[in-house]
């Protein structure tokens, strides 16, 4: 795993860093493997309160590796392992990712909030990839696209459920269709970045380290809650886990401790 994907915990972050530098992270059977291995292991890691996933060398993730290309080119009707045997494979996971989609899917599923720190490019995959975080900082001049179509393809890697809470249904149309590059402030403003900034990296781990801060119980609770509101749930299901979610933390160790510090001006100190 080391090899394509490294993970430092500090401070209640975990910086997680595709290290596929030579190839500019791009997606192989490995990176797979190694994007799902530290996503389910960050799902129990004691201390880790919020995750920042980024990309060292030139980019953040170039997509699916030009191998997997090749193959398709020579009449494979799949990726083979990358995709787990088949792209329908009944070894699904419990929200209904292949084993591709779980590379992404798997940073939705954090329980703590994860921020996506974007240089270079997010193509295809890479795109894919950036979008499942809560949020997304990236530079004015990142290139991004939905690239698939330039292949023959479909974005296949959970793109078409993150998409749907991100822009708007004719933009998501025009870039799928078209499969153009767009950069990092047009990304803003179509609602696939959340901030532009010189340098994402050190935003985002700024940002997880508020964050962190802050009541892991609360922070929890409140993620929990925001991912309900994006689902089809009635207003009254919403406003019924509002007050459950409340109920839950009144009272806990960590909500005093958040009262206490405030009230006495010093720093916090929270139990994971």
């Amino acid at each position: 795993m080391n090899d394509r994907v490294k993970v430092e915990i500090k401070d209640g972050v975990a910086d997680v860093r595709m290290v596929r530098t030579d190839k500019m992270n791009a997606l192989d059977d490995a990176m797979f493997s190694a994007l799902i291995e530290t996503g389910e292991a960050l799902k129990t890691t004691q201390g880790a309160r919020a995750v920042v996933l980024s990309g060292e060398g030139r980019a953040f993730c170039a997509g699916l590796d030009m191998g997997s290309f090749a193959a398709m080119a020579s009449g494979e009707r799949n990726r083979g392992a990358a995709d787990g045997g088949t792209l329908l494979t009944p070894n699904r996971t419990p929200g209904g990712s292949n084993r591709a989609q779980h590379a992404v899917m798997v940073w939705r599923e954090q329980p703590v909030p994860v921020i996506a720190a974007i240089h270079g490019v997010a193509f295809g995959g890479g795109f894919q990839l950036a979008l499942a975080p809560d949020m997304r900082f990236v530079t004015a001049d990142t290139r991004m696209a939905v690239m698939e179509i330039k292949w023959g393809l479909v974005p296949d890697m959970g793109g078409m459920v993150l998409m749907r809470h991100l822009a708007r249904g004719d933009v998501i149309r025009e870039l799928t269709y078209s499969g153009r590059i767009f950069d990092g402030e047009e990304a803003q403003r179509l609602g696939f970045a959340t901030r532009v900034c010189a340098d994402p990296l050190a935003e985002a781990l700024a940002l997880a380290r508020e964050i962190a801060a802050k009541s892991p119980t609360a922070i929890r609770g409140a993620k929990r809650l925001i991912e309900l509101s994006e689902t089809p749930a009635s207003q009254h299901d919403i406003l019924l886990a509002e007050s459950a979610e409340q109920g839950a933390v009144i009272g806990t160790p960590n909500q005093k401790e958040a009262v206490m510090s405030n009230m006495e001006k010093r720093t916090a100190v929270y139990a994971d």
